[in-house]
Order: C-alpha cells, then sequence, then structure tokens
C-alpha cells in the first residue's frame, strides 16, 4: 500500500503542470461547490418563501430540476452536452469555461447541492417561530432587517443538523468527478489500481481517506451544534 502511495500518485499527481494530492482535489471541489451552493441558496430560499407566486415558481421549478434528476446525468450534460452547443462555442468566455472539466464539474455540483441547499434552508426559514417575527415586527424591524438579524440566523441554526448531513453526502458525490477525467481521490486510486492491478490497496487506501474526511466533517459539524444550537437543549 506504501508502494502505491509513492509510485502512483494517491499523494500526488500532475495534472496541468501542477502537482494535486488526489485528496486536495477532491476537498477542493466539496469546499467549491459547497460554498458557491451555500450563497446561492441563501437568496433563493428567501425566494422559495417569497409571497409571490412570480417569484416562488422559478426557484421551485430550479430545486425540481436539479432534485429529481441524478447529479451524474447533470454532470453528463454540463460537462458533454453544453459543450455542443453552438451559441457556447461562438462566445469565447463561454467556450473558455466549458472546455474545463473541473469548471463543468464544479458548475454542476454547486448546482445540484445548492438545489437541495436551498430546500433545506427554506424549511428552516418557514419554521422560524411566528412568536420571533412578532417580536421583530413590534421592535419596528424592517423586513430586510428582520430577515437579516432574527429569520436568517435562527434558521441556519436549526438547518445545522441536516445540512451537515447535505455536505457528507455531497462529498461521496465528490467520485462522480472522475468521470470527467478530474484527478479526485477516486481517479488516483484507479489509475493505481490500472498500473498494479491491485485492487484491495488502492481501493481500500481510497475509502479509508474517504472516511477521515468524513469523520473530520461530522466532528466539525458536532461540535458547531453544540455551540449553536445549545439553546434548545432542555
Amino acid at each position: 500500500m506504501i508502494e502505491i502511495i509513492k509510485q502512483y500518485g494517491l499523494a500526488y499527481l500532475c495534472w496541468d503542470g501542477y502537482n494535486v494530492s488526489g485528496t486536495a482535489m477532491t476537498l477542493w471541489l466539496l469546499v467549491l461547490s459547497c460554498g458557491m451552493g451555500f450563497c446561492l441558496a441563501l437568496p433563493l430560499a428567501i425566494a422559495r418563501n417569497a409571497r409571490s407566486r412570480i417569484i416562488r415558481f422559478p426557484v421551485w421549478l430550479f430545486t425540481f430540476i436539479f432534485r429529481g434528476t441524478p447529479l451524474y446525468v447533470q454532470l453528463l450534460l454540463i460537462y458533454s452536452g453544453l459543450y455542443q452547443l453552438n451559441f457556447v462555442h461562438q462566445h469565447v468566455l463561454l467556450n473558455d469555461f466549458f472546455r474545463q472539466a473541473i469548471n463543468c464539474t464544479v458548475l454542476s455540483f454547486l448546482l445540484n447541492t445548492g438545489a437541495y441547499t436551498t430546500e433545506i434552508f427554506a424549511g428552516a426559514i418557514r419554521e422560524t417561530s411566528h412568536g420571533e417575527v412578532d417580536a421583530a415586527l413590534a421592535m419596528g424591524m424592517s423586513r430586510f432587517t428582520m430577515y437579516r438579524r432574527i429569520i436568517i440566523p435562527s434558521a441556519l441554526r436549526r438547518a445545522l443538523p441536516v445540512y451537515s448531513n447535505e455536505v457528507i453526502l455531497m462529498l461521496h458525490a465528490t467520485t462522480l468527478a472522475f468521470t470527467a477525467t478530474v484527478p479526485d481521490l477516486l481517479k488516483v486510486a484507479n489509475d493505481a489500481y490500472s498500473a498494479t492491478y491491485d485492487p484491495f490497496d488502492a481501493f481500500t487506501l481510497a475509502a479509508l481517506l474517504y472516511l477521515c474526511i468524513s469523520f473530520a466533517l461530522i466532528f466539525g459539524f458536532r461540535r458547531a451544534e453544540r455551540r449553536f444550537l445549545a439553546y434548545l437543549q432542555p
């Protein structure tokens, strides 16, 4: 197993002129997709609870499409399908963007996790205590101030346990980057298997690394839950 690490790059892999660790690439995909998905989901969650159906419907349609289709299909459509469209080839920026496998992979991941996170946050916003809202209105807060100081902080705290599950699932979903030739942890493990014909060592080590990352994420989220949800404890 140690020879596999040294020789075939579960530690390092040369890709596009850079030495990139397979584990580091997996973590980078996770951070980018979850970070940008979070930023996308927060305003969409507010729009999902808007009074106007004109505002709610596009958000509902977005979450319905990306939650109702497999992530693998979405990745194939973005990585292979969009690049075949004429207007993508004719636009310099779009052409440069969709030529890069890493860009297509991150885009598909962030849209998928953004859809799930939108529904998580939207549900948490809907479950905000009426007493908190009434108190904010009684103090003369505007709707913007009420969302900024009362509703969003409270909803994010209560959504933390469910959101932690989404992050773990997103970590597992990063294995699909392998199909877009992105050198994540699974692709490097598969390269090691192809070179050594020793699947047990290559994939066992990959599984252990995924397990370690999952444990670190779970530990971090549990610490955050104990801190930010302490007021809900009996």
